[in-house]
């Protein structure tokens, strides 16, 4: 073939994890074995199962999964980190005459596992003073400040992602530039073949307010409650999206019925957020959803061999 890694990606419950499996297991079955690797950011954590809709090891079909569970909740992981493990097991995957394929939609990940991608320069001390700052004066305040100094780059940040605020204001003051300058034009590491899941918008939300009732009725909010007996969740992992609802639930901050409320709306905006990340990325080819979507895909791999 043409490439040698595969990735399959898209937004929140556009059905990727299904649409690999299937594709994984029609490649072994022609001689081209598949181990897939996780490239969602919070299905690294070991017992966050339900809010991140992870896959069981029983439903995995034989497929080898890499990068899952390889965090306690009070851990963190940079994108740089993720590029290292990512990359090990990548070329572990291809050292063994497999195909190694990449299935998640955390944006930054998958370029940094992907895409030749030297990272801005960082600086402890500066990171520290942000940190400071951000602390004194609040998220707000640092978004505006990154609005006046790098206003196309605030505008792909929530205001919220505190930490990547913080990184873009770093890399601005170390070098002086807009923090979208330092990041070079995508260019694969290996050769690659990206498919992107496409699903309307209205079935999109139908899919995602489906997910969140499932997570409830699942109990979400027990593995909340165990996460917190067993130690305190870390920054990243408490504020992900159903689980830092299902802690304000469990503290009585807002009802059920408010705390799924506001998971179904946050995951629709991160969900237009991916696509919009994605549909910059013009390697990426796009299929439809619908029910003959592994075998579109498979015509797709055929012709890039």
């Amino acid at each position: 073939m043409s490439f040698r890694v595969l990735a399959i990606v898209g937004p929140t419950a556009s059905g990727k994890t299904g649409l690999a499996l299937e594709v994984a297991a029609q490649l072994t079955a022609l001689g081209r074995p598949v181990e897939i690797i996780n490239a969602d950011a919070m299905q690294l954590y070991a017992g966050m199962d339900i809010g991140t809709a992870k896959l069981p090891e029983s439903q995995r079909q034989g497929i080898p999964h890499h990068l899952f569970d390889i965090l306690t909740p009070a851990q963190e992981m940079t994108a740089v980190e993720y590029q290292r493990v990512a990359r090990e097991k990548c070329l572990e995957i291809l050292a063994s005459n497999k195909t190694p394929m990449f299935v998640g939609g955390s944006m930054f990940y998958l370029a940094a596992a992907l895409d030749k991608l030297d990272f801005a320069p960082t600086d402890p001390l500066v990171r520290s003073e942000l940190e400071q700052q951000g602390q004194e004066i609040g998220a707000l305040a640092m978004h505006e400040r990154l609005q006046q100094l790098d206003p196309i780059t605030a505008d792909k940040i929530p205001s919220q992602n505190v930490r990547r605020v913080i990184r873009a204001l770093e890399v601005i003051q170390i070098t002086g530039e807009s923090y979208a300058s330092s990041l070079p034009e995508p260019s694969y590491w290996e050769p690659t073949l990206q498919i992107g899941l496409d699903v309307p918008r209205e079935l999109l939300k139908k899919r995602i307010s489906s997910r969140v009732e499932k997570m409830w009725e699942a109990g979400i909010v027990s593995e909340v409650q165990q996460l917190l007996k067993a130690g305190e969740l870390g920054k990243t992992a408490s504020m992900a999206i159903g689980y830092k609802q299902a802690i304000a639930e469990l503290n009585g901050e807002m009802t059920t019925e408010e705390a799924k409320a506001e998971t179904v709306a946050l995951t629709n905006r991160y969900s237009r957020r991916q696509m919009s990340w994605f549909r910059r990325d013009k390697r990426i080819l796009w299929q439809s959803a619908g029910e003959d979507m592994a075998n579109q895909v498979m015509n797709l791999i055929r012709l890039e061999q």
